[in-house]
């Protein structure tokens, strides 16, 4: 198997697991802590079946120190946007995995199980043309940063509040949105296997002031993000810097 079938794998077991427990009468915060365990434990069941001698950096798992010094490192979020997950009806979560190599994003999967997708590096995702009248800019739903405000103004946009940091980067990939706009921060494994998703497919990502991404760092924290099309990223990190 190659690492993005890996990757994909991995991604498709959480997810079943996610819809499985969705079936079962839970709600709220008892589904969504059951669904972070299972799916956890979905996707380290895979990656030590396929790739056991890699490290792995997960949300739902504690840190292993040995992945500071290895080659290969999965960066893994096995339920990102548990609220919406809770949520009856809301697709807007996301499963994450991503092989960090060579010091870069090499391999990843987005599973997004309410809507039956999984998006990968290899092949890239096709990105639609955009028919919006108006740039569109994702944001949090419960935390909209004033930064994006002042980003739609910029390029005359609109701001759309969507769910997890993984489904409104893959609302860039699939032309639901234009742009992602995020400040306030976030942890590596919120972003690692959506941006190398975007970055595939030709998507603009980088921090705020401009700067690319890091990933497998000591501190996981990641502070600010933007994902967007090409053709907006001039006039929006101008915006936002």
């Amino acid at each position: 198997m190659s690492d993005v079938d890996v990757a994909v794998a991995a991604a498709r077991a959480a997810g079943t697991v996610l819809l499985e427990l969705r079936g079962r009468g839970l709600s709220g915060r008892e589904l969504g802590d059951a669904g972070d365990a299972a799916a956890q434990q979905a996707i380290a069941a895979v990656l030590a079946a396929d790739r056991p001698g890699d490290a792995v950096l997960s949300e739902e798992a504690a840190d292993d120190p040995r992945r500071l010094t290895a080659d290969r490192v999965w960066i893994v979020d096995p339920l990102d946007g548990t609220r919406e997950y809770g949520e009856p009806g809301r697709a807007d979560w996301a499963v994450h995995v991503a092989l960090w190599t060579g010091g870069g994003l090499a391999a990843a999967a987005v599973a997004l199980p309410g809507l039956g997708e999984v998006l990968v590096t290899d092949p890239p995702a096709t990105l639609p043309a955009t028919a919006a009248a108006r740039p569109r800019i994702a944001v949090s739903r419960s935390r909209p940063p004033a930064v994006a405000a002042a980003a739609a103004e910029a390029v005359g946009g609109e701001l759309v509040p969507l769910g997890s940091a993984g489904y409104k980067v893959t609302a860039v990939v699939r032309g639901e949105v234009d742009a992602y706009v995020h400040a306030g921060g976030m942890y590596q494994w919120d972003s690692a296997a959506p941006v190398a998703v975007a970055l595939a497919a030709g998507l603009h990502a980088s921090r705020l002031d401009g700067s690319p991404l890091r990933y497998n760092d000591p501190d996981p924290w990641l502070p600010d993000l933007l994902v967007c099309r090409r053709e907006l990223a001039a006039d929006l990190l101008a915006a936002v810097r």
